[in-house]
């Protein structure tokens, strides 16, 4: 399937932005993004795209659908139905989908907050629960990651790259990665995926 007209709305240092950007060079998808700082975020124009005033939104001809993760979904079902991206047996789907809450859920305010209060100031969440969550979730994908070379299966799947740019990215936070071998040998295979497009660091 050919996409018509793939937008996205975010900004390049957002890693729920970039997991969409990644997603979408991985399958090789033409896409523009149209830059959409907080500024933006807050106008009126914006908040017709989106209410909650978050990015990343994706425009694909006339749906219009926010959600990192339920972008990913989207993209994989509609351009890469069979590709594995997103399992259809039930065993790799749960474990899937067990990964895309975690992202939204421990890796958000855990590494995510911390380098949100590294780099632009605080959160509001207290450092030492930004830093107990991330050390939590960095030691459970340690363990899984002992058993298998991706998250949720065998392959690479959205388990992944949900998870990714905020994982990599997590010493911009103070969360060293040093004490997770498997984690940053985890990190380098997701680099080596053909088309994989880095986030900026500035």
């Amino acid at each position: 399937m050919n996409p018509s007209s793939l937008t996205v709305y975010g900004v390049a240092l957002s890693g729920h932005t970039h997991r969409v950007e990644l997603f979408l060079h991985l399958l090789q998808l033409p896409y523009r993004r149209i830059d959409a700082p907080a500024s933006v975020r807050q106008s009126a124009e914006f908040r017709r795209i989106n209410p909650l005033g978050q990015i990343p939104v994706l425009q694909d001809g006339d749906l219009v659908l926010a959600d990192s993760n339920a972008i990913l979904v989207y993209l994989a079902k509609r351009y890469a139905p069979d590709s594995g991206w997103l399992p259809d047996g039930a065993v790799e789907a749960a474990q899937v989908q067990r990964w895309l809450s975690l992202a939204a859920g421990e890796i958000t305010f855990g590494p995510a907050s911390a380098r949100i209060s590294a780099r632009w100031g605080a959160t509001g969440m207290p450092p030492e629960l930004m830093r107990s969550l991330a050390e939590r979730v960095l030691g459970f994908m340690e363990d899984s990651l002992t058993q298998q070379d991706f998250l949720a299966a065998a392959r690479p799947t959205l388990a992944d790259i949900a998870c990714y740019a905020y994982i990599a990215h997590a010493p911009e936070g103070g969360i060293a990665l040093d004490p997770y071998p498997q984690v940053r040998h985890w990190i380098a295979r997701i680099q080596a995926l053909p088309h994989f497009v880095p986030m900026p660091e500035n």
